[in-house]
């Protein structure tokens, strides 16, 4: 069983995270958070990796509170991570399934809530190809 889910597609990395903000709002998430990876290296000296890569951190406010109200270990998984990067002449949009973090807690319920978390991102990672 694959513990990640990622898609290809032909925009840039700024245009694929213009359409996933778009598709991730519409679905009741927000982006908190971008790190440019390459900025980052760059900022601290490194500069051998040059490849767009970014990291959005983002949000459902509404799930969040229902996991953490559930069970507060689940906050060391939260926010989920989307991350947008090209791979050669594609762009690749994917994200460590929710529910894969959740079983690490063996919680049936708390696994559940996350399969449902991710049925919505996959469905967003989909609308945003």
């Amino acid at each position: 069983m694959l513990e990640h889910y990622t898609v290809e597609t032909a925009q840039s990395v700024d245009e694929a995270i213009k359409v996933l903000d778009r598709n991730l709002k519409e679905a009741g998430f927000g982006i908190l958070w971008q790190m440019d990876i390459p900025s980052k290296l760059q900022e601290k000296g490194v500069n051998s990796y040059t490849n767009p890569y970014r990291i959005l951190e983002v949000c459902n406010p509404r799930e969040a509170a229902r996991v953490l109200n559930h069970n507060e270990l689940a906050g060391y998984f939260l926010p989920c991570k989307i991350t947008v990067y090209k791979s050669g002449e594609v762009t690749k949009i994917g994200l460590i399934k929710p529910s894969a973090f959740m079983r690490m807690l063996d919680d049936p319920e708390l696994t559940a809530t996350a399969q449902e978390i991710e049925a919505v991102l996959i469905q967003v990672l989909d609308q945003s190809k």
